[in-house]
């Protein structure tokens, strides 16, 4: 048995700048860091006597003879890739909702095969099960994904992330030192708006906006160095970091309408009334989480704006996605 555990990701900038079609030309880059909340996925080889070969475990339960009878794309693709012939069964457990925005499918996905190689006695690096992990969900499943989760989940940390030709990606952490992010940190605020929302749809129409939003993309590129030499600059103003986020929300919502919503809108509105300075819609948009930017003087002020809304406790971490238990079923 295998249980492996892989942390979601929050972004600051350049989403967008990860999807195939614009860094296979242009050259992509982006600003995140994983979190202390985690995907877990348990795989073990199932014992023969059962009427079936795969049981599957996630918001639905499947039992199923054969690799094709799966409904999950992942699990069924993520087999495929590796080529299981036992039988196996899979059991998922989240710590936030899917289709949230903080890159819960790209993270199974890379939990899942973390617990098959484990599963298969392979020794597989961080940067291989990234690798895997894109060419599932974009080769395979062939979603409308970008290629920042997969790479965040893997790795784990705070990350200036670039994409190049090829698909190649540059992992380069961020040497915070520990007050330094401690006072990064306690800036951040994260709120759960709700509302549900298909990433790949949005990611769908913000891929055909790519060759009518060139300018606007580069400057969702640049802003990336600009906020790693403020966390990194000897003075720190850390309120600028907080000012290009609103600068970044208002680029990404004049790409497609998809992004944002009136109701999201209202939020953002209220939070910036109430002391925050910025903040991001995570993941491609249209809801779920929302990031806020907020002086820690205005915090409880913020909170009573949103109260309607869920305020999430959260720390960074990382480890990025792996084995947390190991045991023979011999």
């Amino acid at each position: 048995m295998v249980i492996t555990r892989t942390p979601y990701r929050i972004s600051f900038f350049g989403g967008g700048t990860d999807y195939p079609d614009w860094y296979r030309e242009h050259g992509g880059m982006v600003l995140s860091s994983t979190i202390n909340k985690y995907c877990h996925i348990t795989c073990r080889y199932l014992p023969p006597y059962f009427p079936y070969k795969f049981l599957l475990r996630y918001y639905l339960r499947e039992e199923t003879n054969t690799i094709d009878e799966i409904k999950h794309p992942s699990i069924r693709e993520c087999f495929k890739f590796l080529k299981i012939d036992r039988g196996v069964e899979v059991v998922h457990a989240g710590d936030i909702p899917a289709q949230s925005g903080m890159g819960s499918s790209s993270a199974f996905t890379v939990g899942l095969l973390t617990a098959l190689h484990g599963l298969l006695g392979h020794i597989a690096t961080k940067r291989q099960i990234a690798r895997e992990a894109l060419h599932v969900e974009q080769e395979m499943i062939r979603e409308n994904v970008g290629s920042q989760d997969q790479v965040a989940s893997a790795f784990g940390g705070l990350n200036k992330i670039e994409f190049g030709q090829e698909r190649d990606f540059y992992v380069s952490p961020l040497p915070l030192n520990a007050e330094r992010l401690k006072l990064f940190h306690s800036h951040l605020m994260l709120v759960f708006t709700g509302f549900a929302r298909n990433a790949s749809d949005i990611a769908a129409e913000q891929i055909k906006k790519i060759g009518d939003k060139k300018s606007e993309l580069n400057l969702l590129k640049e802003m990336v160095c600009e906020a790693v030499s403020i966390l990194q600059g000897a003075s720190f103003n850390m309120n600028e970091f907080g000012k290009m986020l609103h600068e970044s929300w208002k680029i990404k919502r004049s790409i497609t309408n998809l992004i944002s919503t009136d109701n999201i809108d209202s939020i953002y509105r209220a939070a910036r009334d109430a002391g925050a300075l910025g903040g991001k819609l995570l993941g491609a948009g249209g809801g779920g989480f929302l990031l806020l930017f907020v002086p820690p003087e205005h915090q409880l002020r913020v909170k009573e704006q949103l109260n309607g809304f869920l305020n999430v406790p959260f720390h960074f971490e990382n480890l990025g996605s792996q084995i947390v238990f190991y045991a023979t079923q011999e």
